[in-house]
């Protein structure tokens, strides 16, 4: 199965009101994510949630919770904090290399 990879907070998370601990997932979910979950899942991916806050038990569950809470954890494979291999990765902090290396610092900036 191919598998796509979605990073948590900011892209699952909305995380509009920043960083509030581990274990503390305030925000609603991304307008719209619910359903390119499904959408994506139902196409037949495995779908990975990987997040920082899985390094400790606490916060692995609150995602959890958080996905159950919000109708999305039928359909998500996994949860874990490194990036397993994958076809794509979707992270909101992402720079997509387009092969270019010149440009990166400026694209960092």
């Amino acid at each position: 199965m191919k598998t796509v990879v979605f990073d948590f907070d900011g892209v699952i998370h909305s995380y509009t009101s920043g960083w509030h601990g581990t274990a503390t997932i305030p925000d609603p979910p991304t307008p719209g994510v619910i359903d390119a979950l499904r959408e994506v899942y139902e196409a037949g991916y495995e779908i990975v949630i990987v997040s920082s806050r899985c390094a400790t038990e606490e916060g692995k569950t609150a995602i959890w919770d958080y996905l159950r809470q919000h109708h999305m954890s039928q359909y998500i494979n996994r949860v874990c904090a490194e990036k397993p291999s994958a076809i794509v990765y979707i992270d909101d902090r992402a720079i997509c290399f387009d092969g270019d290396a010149s440009v990166l610092l400026e694209r960092i900036k």
